[in-house]
C-alpha cells in the first residue's frame, strides 16, 4: 500500500531531524519542571497584620481587653483548610500596616475599633463592633485572608456571647478540587503543550516534501492526498503520544498525583493530536520552506498556547450555548476542549461520559481544520 511506504519515509526524515524531535520530545517534560519549580519557589504565605485599638473594660476592678483576646485568637486559629495558612502579626500604627499592604509586604489588615471590648460587655449599649478590613480588592490573597479573618472575629464573638450560630455551611469540594495545589492544577495544561509542539514538527514534514522536491515523484506515482496525508500523519500522531506521555511520566515523578483513567486520557489526546495535525496542514499549505514555518508557526502556536488556558487558565464569555456547551472565541481552538475535558478527568475526577461535548467539539475542529488544510495544500503543492 502506498499509505505504508509514505509512513515509511516519513519515519527516516523524522528521525533524521533529530534537534527537531527532541525539540517535540523535551518542550512538554521541560514546561512541567519549569512550573514545578515557580510552584515549590512561590508556596502562597497568606500573611495578616492586625492593629488593636481596642482601649478595654474596666469588670470586676480587672482591665480587659478583648482586642488582645482576639488577637490570641486568631493564633491559635491559623488555618482556613487543609492547605490553606495564614500568618499574624501585630502593629500599632494603621498608617504603617497600610503602607505594608501598599509594597506587598501583608495580603490584609484587620483594625480592631478602640470600642470593641465594650461593645461586647454584657451590659453595653453601645452598638455592634465595627472591625475595619483593609486590602487590596483585586488580590485573591487578599480574598482568602479576608475570608479567613471575618470567620475568626464570628467564631470568638460567638463564644464571647454565647450565640448559637444560625447557619452551619458545609464545603463539598468537587472531585479532588479540595486537597489538589497548584502545580497539580496546571499539569492537563501542560500536557496539552506537549501536543502542540506537533504545529511545528507536522508542517515541517508537510512541507519539507515541497522544499525538497520530493512532492513531485510522490505526484508522479499518483499518490491520493489522503494517502500522503495519512502516512506523514501517523508518525507524527506516534510523537504526539510520545511526547505526551513522557511529560505526563516527568509530572509524576515531581509529584503530580494521577487520578481518573489512562484511557480516557489517551482518547483525549489522540483526538487533539488529530486536531494539531491537521492544523498544521494549514501552516504547511501557506509556507514554502521549514524557515518560513519557524517564522509563520509561531503566530499559531502563541494562540494556542495562551489562549486556550494551556499555559494559564483563561476563560471568557460565551458567544451562545449548543445543548448546554459554551461556544466563545476559543471555543475555535481545539486545544481549548482538551483542556476542559482533562480538567474533568484529573481535577473533578468525572467518568468519562462527562467529557464528550468536549470530544465532539474536538472531532468537529477537526474535520474543519482537515478540509481547510487538505483544499489549501492540494491547491498550492499538489495540483498540477
Amino acid at each position: 500500500m502506498r499509505i505504508i511506504s509514505i509512513l515509511k519515509k516519513s519515519l527516516k526524515e523524522q528521525l533524521r531531524n533529530f534537534w527537531i524531535v527532541l525539540l517535540s520530545l523535551s518542550m512538554g517534560p521541560f514546561f512541567i519542571f519549569v512550573y514545578y519549580l515557580i510552584n515549590e519557589s512561590s508556596t502562597p504565605q497568606y500573611k495578616v497584620i492586625v492593629v488593636n485599638n481596642d482601649a478595654g473594660i474596666n469588670a470586676n476592678g480587672q482591665t480587659q481587653n478583648k482586642g488582645r483576646e482576639l488577637f490570641s485568637f486568631f493564633k491559635q486559629t491559623n488555618t482556613l483548610s487543609e492547605n490553606l495558612s495564614f500568618t499574624l502579626s501585630e502593629m500599632t500604627d494603621r498608617e504603617a500596616a497600610v503602607a505594608k499592604l501598599k509594597n506587598k509586604d501583608a495580603d490584609a489588615l484587620v483594625v480592631i475599633p478602640s470600642g470593641f471590648s465594650a461593645a461586647l460587655s454584657y451590659d453595653s449599649i453601645v452598638g455592634a463592633p465595627k472591625l475595619e478590613f483593609v486590602g487590596d480588592l483585586t488580590s485573591a490573597n487578599y480574598l482568602l485572608s479576608a475570608v479567613w479573618a471575618n470567620e475568626v472575629v464570628n467564631e470568638y464573638a460567638r463564644g464571647i456571647t454565647h450565640t448559637k450560630r444560625i447557619i452551619e455551611v458545609a464545603e463539598t469540594p468537587l472531585g479532588s478540587s479540595g486537597t489538589i495545589n497548584q502545580f497539580d492544577m496546571l499539569v492537563p495544561g501542560i500536557l496539552i503543550v506537549s501536543l502542540i509542539m506537533l504545529l511545528f514538527t507536522a508542517s515541517i514534514a508537510f512541507v519539507s516534501e515541497v522544499e525538497n522536491k520530493t512532492i513531485m515523484r510522490l505526484k508522479l506515482s499518483k499518490i491520493t492526498i489522503l494517502d500522503f496525508l495519512g502516512g506523514v500523519g501517523a508518525v507524527q500522531f506516534l510523537l504526539g503520544i510520545a511526547g505526551m506521555l513522557l511529560t505526563l511520566l516527568t509530572a509524576v515523578l515531581l509529584g503530580f498525583e494521577y487520578q481518573g483513567s489512562l484511557v480516557a486520557m489517551l482518547v483525549i489526546a489522540s483526538l487533539c493530536c488529530l486536531s494539531l495535525i491537521a492544523f498544521s496542514l494549514i501552516v504547511a499549505a501557506v509556507t514554502k520552506s521549514a524557515n518560513e514555518v519557524l517564522v509563520v508557526g509561531n503566530f499559531p502556536m502563541f494562540l494556542f498556547m495562551f489562549f486556550t488556558g494551556a499555559a494559564f487558565p483563561i476563560k471568557s464569555d460565551a458567544w451562545f450555548y449548543i445543548a448546554g456547551y459554551p461556544v466563545n472565541l476559543q471555543a475555535l481552538l481545539s486545544p481549548t476542549h482538551a483542556i476542559s475535558a482533562l480538567n474533568k478527568i484529573f481535577i473533578m475526577d468525572l467518568p468519562f461520559g462527562h467529557v464528550f461535548p468536549e470530544l465532539i467539539a474536538i472531532a468537529v475542529l477537526t474535520l474543519l481544520y482537515f478540509a481547510i488544510g487538505a483544499y489549501l495544500f492540494h491547491k498550492r503543492h499538489l495540483k498540477s
